[in-house]
């Protein structure tokens, strides 16, 4: 991109308006090009000012960010950035807009907080850069996916025919930014007798994991829940590990929720559980890398590796962030690189079948 990140910084309060602008503008390739109050003024700002980035509050009058950015999105798209309060209704708004098309989020609690240090500043900038990045995929995307599957949540009969002691093979799935809208269309893929457990693990905070595993639950045939104390594996569930938990299993396939140090900056951390299953289920182990930045997961996929699993990445073409999948590739431990829509039959089929490491076979059937 030539010359500075034109920003427009869109929320209600005139203080929130000045504390975004003041930290973005602490970098200087990064320019805040006007402001706005409410939706409808939003949207005539970015039609007029054509802004590289929007940073987009939730909560305001005459038109609220969630509308404003459906409008963005379908007739004038840009890289959004939602503004979050940390609350359960905040969060599942937030969760919608990243289907929408919104390519992240960023706590507003910690944007305005004025004993907030410099790492705050740097959070929030290099999140901009890399929606700034997303330009043309913003663009390209607009349309928005869209799964093929049954929208309607559906019961599972027989649970306790599903239990841990039937559960001879795992699925992780790993994802970062860009991850809320590859799950609704990853997740909603797989069905709801898959002859594995799942366990997924998105970087986010409290709260939004919890929405997240709703807001996939009710658009899955699969089981969907979010991580607690009592969880147990089990075939055809996923559980997402709770924000500010590492998920991990132990020798006797238990679930624990443990709250050592951040990995790489992250908890939950995609390793950490990679890791924890790798050592447990061995070969039987199915690790799955999605959009995202940085590295995680390419320490945890050398484990599953090493333990005779097999590795997916999904494909730079269909990533918001081409990150985490990247790193993994380029690490070696990838066994197939695999575009999103593609993803679930090929999970699906390789846990199915029963012969070891069919993944070539498959990939070229899809």
């Amino acid at each position: 991109m030539l010359g500075k990140i034109k920003v427009l910084v869109v929320d209600d309060s005139s203080y929130v308006v000045t504390a975004v602008s003041h930290k973005l503008e602490s970098c200087p390739d990064i320019e805040v090009i006007g402001s706005a109050r409410n939706g409808i003024e939003a949207i005539e700002k970015v039609k007029s000012l054509q802004p590289d980035v929007v940073t987009l509050d939730i909560v305001m009058p005459e038109m609220d960010g969630l509308t404003a950015l459906e409008h963005i999105i379908a007739e004038c798209p840009v890289p959004v950035i939602m503004l979050s309060a940390l609350t359960s209704e905040n969060a599942d708004t937030t969760i919608k807009a990243l289907e929408l098309g919104a390519v992240d989020f960023f706590l507003k609690p910690s944007i305005v907080d004025p004993a907030g240090n410099g790492t705050v500043a740097a959070a929030l900038i290099e999140k901009v850069k890399t929606a700034a990045k997303l330009n043309g995929l913003v663009k390209k995307l607009s349309a928005r996916f869209k799964t093929d599957v049954d929208q309607t949540k559906v019961s599972i009969p027989h649970l306790n025919g599903l239990l841990v002691d039937n559960v001879n093979r795992i699925v992780v799935i790993g994802s970062s930014t860009g991850g809320p809208r590859a799950l609704m269309q990853l997740i909603p893929g797989l069905p709801q007798d898959l002859p594995a457990a799942v366990l997924l693990v998105q970087h986010m905070p409290p709260l939004f994991t919890k929405s997240l595993a709703q807001r996939l639950a009710q658009s899955s045939k699969i089981r969907v829940k979010e991580a607690d104390a009592d969880s147990v594996l089990m075939n055809g569930q996923v559980l997402l590990a709770p924000g500010d938990y590492h998920m991990v299993i132990n020798e006797e396939k238990k679930i624990n929720l443990i709250q050592s140090p951040p990995v790489q900056g992250v908890r939950p951390s995609v390793d950490v559980t990679m890791k924890s299953v790798a050592k447990v289920f061995k070969a039987a182990t199915l690790g799955v890398i999605l959009t995202g930045m940085g590295c995680d997961g390419t320490e945890g996929a050398s484990h599953i590796k090493a333990s005779g699993g097999t590795i997916l990445a999904e494909d730079e073409s269909t990533c918001a962030v081409y990150g985490m999948p990247m790193s993994v590739t380029k690490a070696g431990y990838t066994d197939r690189v695999v575009p999103l829509q593609s993803m679930a039959p090929l999970i699906t089929r390789l846990c199915k079948e029963k012969t070891k490491n069919k993944v070539e076979e498959f990939a070229c059937e899809l």
